[in-house]
């Protein structure tokens, strides 16, 4: 008797895409057995730092059989046996106390059986002695990275679930891509309630393409974070390549950034290389360190693209490091100091102004005392072309503070300042976490970008009205109609203080006129 054929259609195989995301989330299940790890920013790290070293063995060897082929020599950036494939690849290999001390200690019994540095204490004291500036960027990435994991054999898991991954097809890179950007989401979600706000990919995407960097420009992000803005300029300038010295000039001479906290530091280094970007060149340090006076044409860049953070205090020691009337406690005030300072003076190589894109708050748009000698400035020295105006819950559901982004360059004093007030889509009041601005939004803004005409969505006003105005930039749509209960709490407040302000201000005047006249 012939066997009945089994009714339905057979299970579609998996995708690359979806094979990677069911090992990564089973390895984030196996994590939350351990009990040296407290929370989802406690598993991120490592998780991260597990796949960082995978991916960068995968691409060495993938680089070793190029150099092959085309007759040249390899140096790797880690030396056996260190790399990945001597100690982590053998599914039945070391594990335990055995792999806990190999991973944690300064000095251990290592994968081929001697006694020498622990894989951190390896991989913290590489240099770039022999010419590979990859060791300082995996030296610098392991300085602020800790294994917490308590259980050696839940971390042997971990490592043979990661292990399952291999980045050996361009394919495979931009699966992985996008699925680390959704770790980076998880990251965000997890930091958002300290203050930790970062841009959404649709205004990065956005801010790059107007802005339009050039290969052979230098590009800087001077607030990091985990490298959005970095690496949409990188995909942005690596559709100009065309020679092997166009390649050599983005990988070694083009991408610069600056981020002082770890985990966002290993995040921006991780996907930056995912990205193709052999060496990121990171600062780890705090941008603000440096006294402004003392920046000079050499440490100036052509392209700054950036949100710095805001609501944010420094300290005394930083802003000691500016003019004593620009002094201020405020991060993003002293971040937008040193983006105009950074700017190159003279035109970049593709024989255009230096110029930056910087998201702001509203409150900066209408502040006074610093604030107003900052704007002074930009209208006097640079050319502030364009405001955009983002509309409401842009950044939710991290804060739902109004924001702007500024486009300026240095091509000489501004004469107009261009207003672009960007829409919700019809039927939306503001933007949600599950419902995020899309770039498509964008589509009409870009189109009359390079063909500016007043519409309904945008204005200009003059460069002289606003500094008569004491430099307040906060202009509205001369075309719309405000629904004030449709406005989040932090704008109605920051209209309020406006207008008390000004009230305030105008008090002052009556004041010193009837004094005059007494």
């Amino acid at each position: 008797m012939a066997r009945a054929k089994k009714s339905g259609k057979a299970a579609a195989p998996m995708t690359t895409s979806q094979m990677l995301g069911s090992l990564l989330k089973s390895a984030r299940d196996i994590m939350r057995k351990d009990k040296g790890l407290n929370g989802d920013l406690d598993r991120l790290p490592l998780l991260t730092w597990i796949m960082f070293l995978k991916f960068l063995d995968d691409l060495e060897q993938q680089r070793k059989e190029e150099a092959k082929l085309a007759g040249e020599k390899f140096k790797p950036a880690i030396d056996q046996p260190y790399r990945w494939r001597d100690w982590a690849a053998d599914a039945q290999g070391i594990t335990g106390d055995e792999l806990l001390a190999f991973i944690n200690n300064d000095e251990a019994v290592r994968a081929d059986g001697k006694k020498g540095p622990g894989l951190f204490a390896y991989l913290r004291g590489l240099s770039s002695s022999n010419g590979d500036n990859r060791r300082d960027v995996i030296a610098t990435v392991f300085k602020g990275v800790d294994n917490r994991m308590k259980s050696g054999y839940l971390l042997r898991d971990i490592v043979n679930k990661v292990g399952g991954i291999h980045f050996t097809s361009s394919d495979e890179l931009h699966t992985l891509g996008a699925l680390y950007e959704s770790m980076l989401r998880e990251m965000r979600d997890a930091a958002g309630d300290s203050g930790e706000f970062y841009t959404p990919r649709a205004v990065v995407r956005f801010m790059v393409e107007v802005t339009d960097p050039r290969l052979g420009e230098t590009v800087l992000d001077p607030a990091s974070g985990t490298g959005g803005f970095l690496v949409e300029a990188f995909s942005h300038l690596e559709k100009q390549v065309k020679t092997v010295a166009d390649r050599k000039k983005l990988q070694t001479r083009t991408i610069t950034g600056c981020e002082p906290k770890s985990l966002p530091y290993l995040l921006c280094q991780m996907n930056l290389l995912l990205h193709g970007l052999d060496a990121p060149q990171i600062d780890p340090g705090n941008a603000l360190r440096f006294k402004l006076a003392e920046i000079g044409e050499k440490e100036r860049v052509d392209v700054i693209l950036t949100n710095p953070p805001f609501g944010g205090e420094e300290e005394k020691g930083i802003q000691g490091n500016f003019p004593p009337d620009r002094q201020t406690a405020e991060t993003a005030l002293l971040f937008l100091q040193l983006i105009i300072r950074k700017l190159k003076r003279q035109p970049t190589s593709a024989g255009r102004p230096a110029r930056a894109a910087v998201v702001v708050p509203n409150g900066t748009l209408f502040g006074d005392g610093v604030c107003a000698r900052i704007k002074e400035e930009l209208l006097k020295d640079f050319n502030l072309h364009t405001i955009v105006r983002l509309p409401n819950g842009v950044f939710a559901p991290y804060t739902s503070i109004p924001t702007n982004i500024l486009f300026f360059d240095r091509s000489g004093p501004t004469k107009e300042v261009w207003y672009y007030e960007q829409p919700l889509p019809e039927g939306r009041k503001n933007y949600t976490k599950t419902q995020p601005l899309q770039f498509e939004e964008f589509k009409d803004c870009v189109a009359w970008w390079g063909k500016r005409e007043e519409n309904n969505q945008a204005w200009k006003v003059s460069a002289k009205e606003l500094l008569e105005a004491d430099c307040n930039l906060d202009r509205k749509n001369p075309r719309r109609k405000v629904e004030f209960e449709h406005l989040p709490p932090e704008q109605l407040a920051d209209d309020i203080i406006r207008k008390e302000l000004r009230i305030t201000e105008l008090m002052r005047e009556i004041k010193a006129a009837l004094g005059a006249s007494a």
